[in-house]
């Protein structure tokens, strides 16, 4: 049973996501996915995407067919291209929605299972996965932690849980007035602030350490090149006297070998 806390950020997200115009009646939308927006609408979000996503294959995804949980799978695009190129993805996601949610996979050529649960309540049995991956979605958690050895938990031994598209901050004050402008911004455009669940929303440098020391991960740092214009939004943000902007960097957390936890970057 939905708690009035989870129902409340359903009904706000749904009412947040359609505004924005994110869906369509064509599956021509969805196949498309990330590598255009054939509405217009989200153009500029969309080529972020792409980028991350092309990244991720080439650099992260194995070659070979692999079993990959999509945690926060939304529309399932994600999973959609998984499954093209021979993977066995898993979609999961609280949100059922026909055009926004799990239920959007009816307009995909492929075929691939779709399950409604909670980060942190997984229904499958522990290391049946290669892969884990949270595609722009782990920042609605409540707890990086508690979600984050869920997802370890359905790993298998040598997997690894990466994460794509959530914002990462220097420090933590820089995250917490992001989060801020992003409630006041939710309260003057639609009403509400879209806080009900008390999500994190963003990683910063601090709470990466001791996600490694908590759960002896060790996180590899993937710098994606969105091009110029992304690089110098720090530079620009300064110069104005602006907070910093958020990375986009793709995390890779592996289970360390004989307890040791850290860090490594890679461009």
């Amino acid at each position: 049973m939905l708690t009035a806390s989870r129902r409340q950020f359903l009904e706000d997200y749904a009412r947040i996501r359609s505004a924005e115009g994110r869906a369509s009646a064509s599956s021509d939308y969805y196949r498309a996915l990330p590598f255009a927006d054939l509405t217009g609408r989200n153009t500029a979000q969309w080529r972020i995407r792409a980028r991350s996503f092309r990244y991720f294959v080439r650099r992260i995804l194995p070659p070979k067919p692999c079993a990959v949980l999509d945690l926060g799978a939304g529309n399932c695009w994600f999973s959609n291209r998984l499954a093209e190129m021979g993977h066995c993805p898993v979609a999961v996601d609280i949100f059922s929605d026909a055009e926004d949610g799990l239920r959007a996979a009816r307009h995909y050529s492929v075929r691939f299972p779709r399950v409604e649960a909670e980060f942190d309540c997984l229904p499958f049995a522990g290391g049946r996965f290669d892969l884990v991956v949270f595609n722009s979605s782990i920042h609605y958690s409540q707890d990086y932690r508690c979600t984050l050895a869920e997802a370890l938990r359905c790993v298998r031994p040598g997997g690894q849980v990466v994460i794509v598209d959530s914002p990462v901050y220097f420090k933590r004050e820089h995250g917490e007035r992001m989060r801020a402008e992003r409630h006041a911004g939710f309260e003057q455009q639609y009403g509400f602030s879209s806080d009900a669940l008390g999500s994190v929303e963003f990683f910063d440098l601090e709470m990466l350490g001791q996600l490694s020391r908590d759960l002896s991960l060790t996180w590899t740092i993937y710098r994606p090149w969105y091009g110029w214009r992304w690089h110098l939004r720090p530079l620009m943000a300064r110069l104005r006297g602006r907070r910093p902007p958020s990375r986009f960097w793709i995390l890779e957390g592996r289970a360390a070998e004989n307890g040791g936890a850290g860090a490594r970057r890679r461009a």
